[in-house]
């Protein structure tokens, strides 16, 4: 029989695709176990069972292939929400949060209309909709599978004024307007080498690419949301770390004000945002 303790030995298998092997050796035995995973340090001698073994053998060799742990477990953590992902959603990343920090710091806490174009697994319509009761949120996806993962997390959570609408991009949001338009679009050019990395390359090419090198999706959204805007709105955009400034010329281009970049924990660039004046966009 395999022990815990022995099984820990095999973490140095995931050490190039991951800088923390060991904790995630630790999570998928759990997963394959129910075992907390603490009793790694409590029992290191307790032995898995033949299905026990078998269960964390089929996890264990899928991350070795790259998938992502997040796809394995089902589920991934985003602000303060545990959040169901499949492979029709992108796994929701630590970055992303910084849209939901610029969007909370920019709008009053009272009555306020958000859109989130984009929405994948719902992670920043649900993040504001727990921090910001009375918000009314519309979160839009041109993919159906992606909707319904959407919709099961916000019922998950009781977070129902959070409407979801399929579409692509401003088509959904109708002849409403809003008080903040925000997106996390794809923004990796095709030809990125990174698309063929570890755990990349199993999450859906078309939340990650656009075209024009990687710029065709902010553009459109650029361009597409005055018209979505109260005069005063804004528009926050994720992107690229190497695309902030022509996010930034596009924004002042089509008119909108107040326009900077802000960055994330890793000090890289990583949401641009602008203001609409109002008037005829």
């Amino acid at each position: 029989m395999t022990t815990l303790a022995e099984l820990l030995r095999r973490a140095p298998e995931a050490a190039n695709l991951s800088d923390r092997p060991e904790q995630e050796l630790r999570i998928l035995a759990g997963a394959a176990t129910g075992w907390n995973p603490t009793a790694f340090y409590t029992a290191p001698e307790r032995c898995l069972n033949t299905a026990q073994l078998h269960r964390f053998e089929g996890l264990w060799n899928r991350r070795l292939q790259g998938e992502p742990i997040a796809y394995l477990l089902g589920e991934q953590g985003f602000w303060s929400l545990l959040l169901e992902v499949t492979p029709d959603t992108l796994v929701p990343r630590p970055e992303t949060e910084r849209l939901v920090e610029l969007a909370l710091e920019l709008l009053p806490a009272g009555h306020c209309r958000v859109a989130d174009l984009g929405t994948g697994s719902g992670a920043i319509a649900l993040a504001l909709a727990t921090e910001r009761p009375a918000w009314q949120l519309v979160a839009t996806d041109r993919s159906e599978p992606a909707l319904k993962v959407a919709a099961r997390n916000r019922d998950r959570h009781r977070l129902s004024q959070v409407e979801l609408r399929h579409g692509d991009w401003c088509t959904a949001l109708g002849i409403g307007r809003f008080d903040a338009v925000l997106s996390n679009p794809p923004y990796v050019a095709p030809q990125d080498p990174h698309l063929g990395g570890p755990g990349v390359c199993f999450e859906p090419r078309s939340a990650l690419v656009a075209g024009n090198d990687g710029m065709a999706d902010l553009a459109a959204l650029i361009d597409q949301s005055p018209v979505h805007l109260n005069p005063g709105g804004w528009l926050l955009l994720e992107h690229g770390c190497q695309q902030a400034a022509q996010v930034r010329t596009g924004l002042s281009a089509r008119g909108f004000v107040g326009v900077c970049t802000h960055q994330d924990l890793a000090g890289q660039d990583r949401v641009t945002l602008g203001r609409w004046p109002g008037g005829r966009p």
